[in-house]
């Protein structure tokens, strides 16, 4: 008999999508890689962390059916981490079927105000896309969403006499505990903010902290703690004590990962200003394969993955570079992979 740790049930995360950014890679040295997309796989219950394009073939292709989906986190809602939450709930709600609780989809607010205008802007401000709600939050982009798709809906509900997809998804906004101070513009990262609890129920407990990724507010890294381990998720973040605090002591960290030369190369050709706003963005929101290695030592994690990989058709040696500072296993995974994090797995008691 196979111990729970090690069995066919063992927790786990499935990487169903390990790039980042908005853009669809081309295929380069490295792995073909989808959106940014991780499962949490406790027993038969599955738990998704964003929903990056090619979410749902990557639910399929992993054997992960939709009907094993308890939630949906959303570490925040720029689009590479939202793009698929549409098609998830439209063909979603067709294949499931019966009674069952509905599928909670967890993540950021309304942010509450425009964020700052860059620097490189040069005096020129912006017009917001949408004056009326320029920062919908989660469960009002959920809503709008589902709107823009009104016309599919009434014809299946009517015609085919389908049920709403509100009775297989609800989507509700993470509420950001007021004693931490936090503050969209003035203080979006609160230092020394301890992990609040957001999801619990017989398997899992799922924490948040506030990271930082600018101009993003709020922008959340989760932690999963079972029985047999824990596994944290960084989102995306620039180096941050409160994703230290979260993270201590678990036993897998995933965390994002971008080549800054590319950054620097990558953005040459554009408009002066739109490429250092953009340049700039990236070396104050993001994080090296380096940094993550000393994120991971800092929390003494047991061992470390990089995805969210910019750009994603990098050299797999550019990633290599998180060993130098981190000593545990430092993993890089393609698509589609496996990662154990039960305490047994890796080596701790």
């Amino acid at each position: 008999m196979q111990s729970p740790a090690r069995g066919a049930h063992a927790p786990h995360v499935v990487t169903l999508g390990t790039a980042g950014g908005p853009r669809w890679w081309p295929e380069g040295a490295g792995p073909g890689r989808a959106g940014i997309a991780t499962a949490v796989v406790v027993g038969e219950a599955v738990y998704l962390v964003d929903c990056g394009h090619g979410v749902g073939t990557q639910l399929r292709r992993a054997g992960l059916p939709v009907s094993g989906l308890r939630a949906i986190f959303l570490t925040h809602l720029h689009s590479d981490h939202t793009v698929d939450l549409p098609s998830l709930a439209l063909f979603g709600f067709m294949i499931l079927k019966g009674e069952r609780p509905p599928i909670r989809i967890l993540g950021p607010g309304d942010r509450g105000m425009l964020p700052p205008v860059s620097a490189a802007a040069n005096g020129v401000t912006p017009r917001a896309f949408f004056p009326d709600s320029p920062t919908p939050g989660t469960a009002e982009m959920f809503s709008l969403l589902l709107r823009a798709y009104g016309a599919d809906l009434t014809d299946r509900m009517f015609d085919s006499l389908r049920s709403s997809p509100l009775r297989f998804f609800a989507a509700e906004d993470i509420g950001v505990p007021a004693h931490t101070g936090y503050h969209p513009n003035d203080n979006p990262t609160p230092a020394g903010t301890e992990p609040f609890e957001i999801y619990r129920d017989e398997l899992v407990t799922v924490t948040a902290t506030l990271v930082e990724h600018p101009p993003v507010a709020p922008a959340f890294a989760f932690r999963f703690d079972t029985e047999a381990g824990s596994v944290t998720i960084s989102g995306d973040t620039a180096p941050c004590d409160n994703l230290v605090r979260l993270a201590e002591g678990t036993d897998l960290l995933l965390h994002e990962a971008i080549d800054f030369g590319w950054v620097e190369r990558a953005y040459r050709a554009e408009n002066p200003a739109t490429a250092r706003a953009t340049m700039e963005h990236h070396r104050k929101s993001h994080t090296s394969p380096e940094q993550a290695g000393e994120i991971a030592t800092a929390a003494g994690a047991g061992a470390l993955a990089l995805h969210h990989l910019v750009p994603g058709d990098a050299e797999p040696s550019v990633w290599r570079a998180a060993e130098r500072t981190f000593s545990g296993p430092v993993l890089v995974p393609d698509d589609l992979e496996r990662l154990d994090f039960a305490r047994a797995v890796a080596g701790r008691a």
